[in-house]
């Protein structure tokens, strides 16, 4: 889980995963919406895939990013569920869910 929140730390990084809700990019289509240089970018796919939020594939020259949705959803359940039951449903001046 840590690692990814350490992903999801940064906001380009953050970017990335909402371009990759409409589809799969390729690295360069994506590292095209950035001002930032491709070893840069590079280092942030490097961080979104250890933390298994994307999925790489080469397609020829290219490589192609998908959106792992779940892993994402898993870890920020797993978050809200440390905090114990009915957290995600309560809160200030709200009752606890039954």
């Amino acid at each position: 889980m840590s690692q990814v929140f350490k992903a999801l730390s940064d906001p380009t990084r953050r970017r990335v995963l909402q371009l990759l809700q409409s589809g799969p990019m390729s690295a360069g289509e994506l590292s095209d919406q950035f001002d930032v240089s491709k070893p840069t970018m590079s280092a942030h796919f490097a961080v979104l895939k250890e933390a298994d939020l994307v999925h790489a594939e080469k397609a020829g020259k290219s490589v192609i990013y998908h959106l792992k949705l779940s892993v994402l959803e898993e870890a920020l359940l797993g978050f809200v569920d440390s905090f114990g039951p009915g957290v995600a449903a309560s809160g200030p001046g709200k009752e606890p869910a039954k």
